[in-house]
This record gives structure tokens, C-alpha cells and sequence, in this order.
């Protein structure tokens, strides 16, 4: 039942008496044994003796909060909190509950206010930053979490620094918690998936499944486990192994949304080898109707439909997901699969109804920029790219598409936003030690390259057409060919940003650094006829190209072919403008290409039997 506040709550309250202080212990020693019913109604008859005391209301609202009765919990929480705004302890158990409740803004609020009266609450330190990391500030979730370190130590805190530092694509950061949680609590299974986790993103699968061995070990089991070890797996260049655990995961937990999207993403690359003719998303699909008010599952599906460019089955999902819930976002996704499937108009006005509601997400404004680009109202898209980019000034796909706008617009803080001949340009690495030359290094990065290309076709989400990804952290890889490549590649990157001018107003000069943390890193097989589709990179500051092998056909090219080269400034196909690219660059073996992330760019098709290879990353100021 819902629990309401004592008739009297208007009335100021008394201070309890030793005697009403002991039995309401006594009812905190009874919530803590699990007897919730017997708690509640020991408080009750205390309330009932001292009506409208706040910690008698703490105490009920900790119980209806034990009986799942969340709404009762938090009407008598806010009750206590405003009788006793100073209590902490309050406070924070409130701030707890509103977390529950998916309000991470009040909760950060209320946790802030009760830490400035108790800054040495370690609990409160660390549980502002896991509300904080659920409102997306991974970098302030950072700092509260060391805050509670610093008074003190425990492996639940340098667990939860690793996720929020993981949050910030900090992997080696993440890594050096997790490792220190695993060393205060061996036999914590959870802490050893969390650097397993950390491990592979590192490029290192072979220690992640080390560490969920451990996890196992420790008698840890379930989805998460087997989700991790098969995407480990896959890393190895285990296709079949990490299929056939997906395909498991997703049988003995069909409620667990990453086991189906795992499947579907692994079928999608290798499917054309181990199950020839499935469809990737048959099963995936199956899922979703044996569980039709599964939210996240359905909504999970949706994107994926969408990244495979299935309008019409993301719609039908998208309609069905909308009798369940009504989300502004909802009618973002309808809007873009309208504008794949030709709808402008339908899209243009489910666009409308959407902003209202949806100014402050990013994400959104980007599907409607696309939109109004489509539409040549350059006018419009430029002005919910500011928009975007003052929810999220670092948004790469923002400040890509505000670039187009000025182009259409004939703006010319187009080229200073873009600036194709001042930011994008090669750069020439030295030979990494222990090689006679370039070359020879080249032919033994060759060669370790071409083992980890095991997919069959391009991965759902990229902009290849015609190739083949490695999977996981190319850099992170126990190699010593790709170890050397990766010191060449930063003393390069440095070297070249060091380079750059200085200018505090310009999105990209900014950021400048001292040095760059890799976010990601992998390589790129293209066959015959393959390319990459114009496009940008969301997780980098700079991003490249690295060229380690190139076809005859692109090596030997006369002067003025552009046979696999790569352009920069020419928008996506899909935006259907008549815009070309505004540089070419033909690429080198051995020559590394830098441009800022936000420069639209791809590759111009070839015609040869032998592959190109390149290496390419993304990276951020360290």
C-alpha cells in the first residue's frame, strides 16, 4: 500500500524522547533483518506518539522504499528532507531514491548541498558521482569518486572510479582502478569483469578472458559474463566461439538486450561464412515480438534496423514502440526513417512536433539538421547546429554539419571552421627502432594486419562499403609490430599539433594539448570497388588515416586520377548536394593523413585485385 504522511504533518514536530529514539532503532535493526512490515509498523506507532517528525519519516520512507512502493517513498522523503533540510544522512538516502527514480538532476542537487555541510562523507562523495555519471558528466563523476577515495579506500569506489573514467574513453585510467579494486577484493567477480572489460578495450582480449576466468572463479556467472568473453572472443579472431556464446547468451537470457544486438552484429560481419543465408536481424526480430513490452529491447532493434538502412522495419518497430511509450525521441527515430524512406514532408513535420521537447539533445537536432540540409534551408540547419553545439560544444557531428550550412550559405567561416589546407595534411613518421627502413617495417605490419582482417564484410555501423574491420583496439594488441607502430604514430601526431596555431575561439585550435590520448584505433582492408562513404568521427578531436599498403592501380596513378584517394569536404550522399569535395589528397605508402574529426571526408573507389590497407585512429587532448 502507498504510505501517506501522519494526519498531523502541518503540526512542527517534537523532539523524540529517548524511548521513541530507541524503539525507531529497533525498527531500523528489524528494515536491516528484511521484516519491512514489522519496521514500518514500529514506526508508524512512534509517529503516531510525535507526529510530523522528520526522522520518523526517514524511517517510513525507507520502508515503503524496501516495499518497492517508490512514489510512497519518495513523498514521504521530500516531506523529512524539508522539516530537516539539514540532516545528511537524509539528505543522501534521498538523493539515493531519486536515483531510482532515473531524476540524476535533483539527485546531483541534493547530494552537492548535503556534501558542502558534511564534506567528508565518503558515501555521499561516491554515490554524487555514480548520480553524476548517470546524468552524463562523466569528468565531475571523476572527481567526486577520487573525493571519496581520498577518505575512504574501498573497492566499490575504485570500481566506480574505472567506469567513470572508461565513460571518458580513459582506458588506461580505468584500467589502473579496476586493477586496484581487483587487488583490495580478490574474489570480487564483478570487479574482474569490469578489467576484463577495460582490458579488451585496450586491445588486449587475450588478459580479458584471464580476468573473466577470475571472475568465474569466483563464482561469478551471468549475461554480462558471457556478453564480455564472447566480444573478447570475437577480438581473438574467434568468430564461430564468440557466435555460438552469443547465440547461447541469447537463448538463456532472453530479456538481456546485449546478447541479441551481439548476435545481430557478428551475423551481420561473418554471417556470410558460418551461417550463410540467415538474416541478421531474423532472430533479433523474434526476440522482440516473443517480448512485445520489452522497451529497450525493441528500442535497441530500432537502431540497429537503422544503422542496416531497413527503414521500413525500423518504422513498424518504432510505431509499436510508440503504443507503449510516448517519447519525444520516438519521434525523432519515425522522422529519420520517414526521411530514408523518401517521406520528406512526413519527416520534416514529425521533426516539428519533436524540438519543442527535444532542444537540449544533440542527438536529435543532428537527425533534424540532416534533415533541413536535405531540404537546402541552410539557414535553419545552422541554427540548430548552435543549438546542438551549446548542449555539446565538442559534438563532432554538430560542427560537420555546420560547416555544410556555411557552405551553402557562402559563409566564409566555412574554411575557417574547416580549414582544408590549414588543419588537414600528411605527416611523415620516422622508421619505429630495430627496422632497417620504412619499407620493411611496412611488410611486417603487412603481415600482422592481414591475420586479424577475419570478417567477411564491412561491420553495420561504419562507413566501409567493400572491406573489412579489425575488431576491438587495434593499438592495445600484445604486438610488438603494432606497439611500434603506435609510439611512431603519436611522436608523429605530437609532433604535427604542436605545429598548429593558437586560437582560443576556434572549436578545433582550442583544444590544443601537450600530447593526445588514443580513443580508438584499427585497420581498414578495401577490396576492388570498395571505399569508405563520406563521414566524420564523433569520438575523436583528430582523426587519420595511416596507409600501409596500396594497389598498383592507386600506387602507380597518373597525375589527376583519384582512384583511391582520399577527399575531404564533400557531404554524405544521402544530403543530396551539389557540393564537391574541397580537397583530394593521393594517398602514400607510409604517409599518415591528419584532419580534424568533423571533416566530412572519404574515399573514391579503385579497380584492383590487390587490397588497401591502412591503419586509422581517433584521438582527443591528453
Amino acid at each position: 500500500m502507498s504510505a501517506r504522511p501522519p494526519p498531523a504533518a502541518g503540526i512542527p514536530a517534537r523532539p523524540l524522547q529517548p524511548a521513541q529514539a530507541q524503539r525507531l532503532g529497533q525498527a531500523f535493526g528489524l528494515l536491516q533483518a528484511g521484516r519491512v512490515a514489522e519496521a514500518e509498523q514500529l514506526a508508524r506507532g512512534v509517529g503516531g506518539e510525535s507526529p510530523g517528525s522528520p526522522e520518523v519519516l526517514h524511517m517510513l520512507a525507507l520502508c515503503r522504499k524496501a516495499a518497492g512502493d517508490l512514489a510512497g517513498s519518495a513523498s514521504l522523503f521530500a516531506d523529512a528532507h524539508a522539516r530537516a533540510p539539514g540532516d545528511v544522512n537524509l539528505a543522501c538516502n534521498y538523493a539515493n531514491l531519486l536515483c531510482r527514480l532515473s531524476r540524476f538532476t535533483e539527485a546531483v542537487t541534493l547530494y552537492r548541498r548535503a556534501l558542502s555541510a558534511a564534506p567528508n562523507h565518503a558515501d555521499g562523495w561516491l554515490n554524487l558521482g555514480l548520480a553524476l555519471m548517470e546524468a552524463g558528466q562523466a569528468a565531475e563523476a571523476c572527481a567526486a569518486i577520487e573525493r571519496a577515495l581520498a577518505i575512504r579506500p574501498n573497492a566499490a569506489g575504485w570500481m566506480a572510479l574505472g567506469s567513470a573514467r572508461r565513460a571518458r574513453s580513459d582506458f588506461e585510467g580505468a584500467a589502473d582502478a579496476s586493477q586496484r579494486a581487483t587487488a583490495l577484493e580478490p574474489r570480487h567477480g564483478a570487479a574482474w569483469i569490469n578489467l576484463g572489460v577495460v582490458r579488451r578495450l585496450l586491445g588486449d582480449p587475450a588478459t580479458a578472458l584471464e580476468c573473466y576466468q577470475r571472475a568465474r572463479g569466483a563464482g561469478f556467472s551471468g549475461p554480462q559474463l558471457d556478453d564480455a568473453e564472447a566480444s573478447a572472443r570475437l577480438d581473438m579472431g574467434e568468430p564461430e566461439q564468440a557466435l555460438a556464446l552469443a547465440r547461447r547468451l541469447a537463448a538463456s537470457a532472453p530479456d538481456y538486450v546485449a546478447g541479441h544486438v551481439l548476435v545481430a552484429h557478428v551475423l551481420w560481419e561473418h554471417g556470410a561464412r558460418l551461417a550463410p543465408g540467415e538474416d541478421p536481424v531474423a532472430a533479433f526480430q523474434a526476440a522482440v515480438d516473443a517480448q512485445p513490452g520489452h522497451v529497450p529491447l525493441r528500442r535497441e532493434l530500432v537502431r540497429f534496423l537503422l544503422e542496416a538502412e531497413r527503414a521500413e522495419d525500423a518504422l513498424l518497430n518504432i510505431r509499436r514502440l510508440r503504443g507503449l511509450v510516448e517519447e519525444p525521441a520516438l519521434l525523432g527515430m519515425e522522422a529519420y526513417a520517414q526521411e530514408m524512406l523518401g517521406e520528406h514532408e512526413a519527416a520534416g513535420a514529425l521533426f516539428a512536433r519533436a524540438l519543442p521537447g527535444m532542444r537540449k539533445d544533440a542527438g536529435f537536432l543532428n537527425l533534424y539538421i540532416r534533415h533541413l540540409l536535405r531540404a537546402r534551408d541552410a539557414e535553419q540547419a545552422a541554427a540548430r547546429a548552435a543549438e546542438a553545439l551549446e548542449s555539446e560544444s565538442h559534438n563532432q557531428l554538430s560542427l560537420a554539419y555546420l560547416g555544410v550550412a556555411w557552405r551553402l550559405l557562402d559563409d566564409p567561416r566555412e574554411e575557417w571552421l574547416c580549414g582544408y589546407e590549414r588543419l588537414v595534411g600528411p605527416v611523415s613518421l620516422r622508421t619505429p627502432a630495430g627496422f632497417g627502413s620504412m619499407s620493411e617495417f611496412l611488410a611486417a605490419l603487412e603481415t600482422t594486419l592481414t591475420r586479424l582482417h577475419t570478417a567477411g564484410r564491412e561491420p553495420v555501423n561504419q562507413s566501409l562499403r567493400g572491406g573489412s574491420q579489425t575488431s576491438g583496439v587495434l593499438f592495445g594488441r600484445r604486438d610488438p609490430v603494432i606497439a611500434a607502430l603506435r609510439d611512431a604514430i603519436e611522436e608523429g601526431v605530437n609532433r604535427r599539433v604542436a605545429a598548429l596555431p593558437d586560437d582560443p575561439t576556434h572549436p578545433f585550435l582550442r583544444r590544443k594539448s601537450g600530447r593526445v590520448r588514443f580513443t580508438g584505433s584499427w585497420s581498414v582492408r578495401l577490396w576492388s570497388s570498395g571505399r569508405h562513404v563520406n563521414h566524420f568521427h564523433q569520438e575523436g578531436w583528430v582523426s587519420s588515416a595511416f596507409y600501409v599498403s596500396l594497389p598498383p592501380s592507386v600506387a602507380n596513378a597518373a597525375p589527376g586520377e583519384t582512384a583511391g584517394c582520399i577527399q575531404f569536404g564533400e557531404p554524405p550522399t544521402e544530403l543530396e548536394l551539389p557540393l564537391g569535395p574541397r580537397r583530394v589528397i593521393r594517398p602514400e605508402v607510409g604517409q599518415l593523413v591528419l584532419f580534424p574529426s568533423y571533416i566530412w571526408h572519404g574515399t573514391v573507389p579503385f579497380d584492383d585485385a590487390a587490397p588497401r590497407i591502412t591503419v586509422a585512429f581517433d584521438a582527443v587532448p591528453a
